[in-house]
């Protein structure tokens, strides 16, 4: 295969699992459940879908191939656990707009925690883009009027905190099996979740609303991510799945009239220019090959 086409196919696998994120928001409206009740349906089904993929790729690999896990695949796990409970209860408790706006910093963030854990170098070009970017973030969340708001934005900093951090351990042990990494985040979600959750059996809608989430958006996304950031640069892999804080509140302005007020259209605009300039073609940024799903 040409290098043309293994890139052009990985422009669409990262692309396609983008759109499969960005659907996250739109879940968690359909199911309307209790945030932990939503966190142990998705993450068993997020459970069975990456567990399957693993078993299937352990069958197919060699065994000099395998990854490693340790201490660090322990760490990863329980800051990817602590990212997807925060990010379902802050699209539970914000708007999702709200929620994509302070998502879309991730790369700043994860630059940040890079400097200060590993000492990699900072350019004016990340202090101009970031302080821009948390700018951005400042407009959008001043449209915050609750105190329910204001949780949730809180919770999404979390999520995006936790996220950024993955993706610096992934970078700093670059042997680290992440796909069994999130595997075991989902079952430890899942174990949290359960006695704490609503014991009633969901609606029909609700269970589907959960299952979507946690097979596509999760499992799926993250495997489409997987194949087709491999075959692209870090910094082109990360601008494209910036398409998901786009449509992420698109969806739920299509299909429950969530509307976005315009500090945090003007915010969102502010953010997404900053990182687009930040992640041009010719950038590199500390971002690991395949970067996390918060979802």
């Amino acid at each position: 295969m040409s290098i043309a086409r293994s890139r052009l196919i990985g422009i669409y696998l990262v692309a396609a699992s983008a759109i499969l994120w960005s659907t996250a928001g739109l879940f968690v409206r359909m199911a309307d459940m209790d945030v932990w009740s939503m966190v142990a349906w998705r993450s068993a089904f997020a459970f069975l879908t990456l567990g399957a993929f693993v078993l299937l790729r352990r069958r197919t690999r060699k065994k000099d191939a395998e990854a490693s896990f340790g201490l660090p695949g322990v760490a990863a796990c329980a800051v990817s656990t602590v990212a997807a409970i925060t990010y379902i209860a802050a699209l539970q408790w914000t708007t999702v707009a709200n929620v994509m706006t302070i998502y879309a910093t991730l790369p700043f963030v994860a630059t940040a925690i890079a400097f200060l854990w590993l000492r990699d170098r900072v350019t004016s070009r990340f202090i101009i883009a970031g302080s821009l970017a948390f700018l951005g973030v400042a407009i959008s969340v001043g449209a915050a009027v609750s105190a329910k708001d204001l949780l949730g934005v809180l919770a999404a900093f979390v999520m995006t905190a936790g996220c950024a951090t993955q993706i610096v351990i992934a970078k700093r042990f670059p042997s680290m099996d992440s796909t069994l990494m999130t595997v075991f985040a989902a079952l430890a979600c899942f174990c949290i979740a359960l006695p704490l959750m609503q014991y009633t059996m969901p609606s029909p809608t609700q269970l589907l609303a959960c299952a979507f989430y946690g097979i596509f958006t999760t499992g799926i996304g993250y495997v489409l991510l997987l194949l087709g950031s491999r075959r692209l640069g870090s910094g082109e892999a990360g601008l494209i799945s910036m398409l998901d804080v786009i449509l992420g509140p698109i969806w739920v302005w299509i299909f429950y009239n969530e509307e976005m007020t315009l500090p945090v259209l003007v915010g969102g605009a502010v953010v997404l220019s900053s990182v687009f300039w930040y992640l041009s073609p010719k950038r590199k940024v500390a971002m690991a090959d395949t970067g996390p799903t918060p979802g």
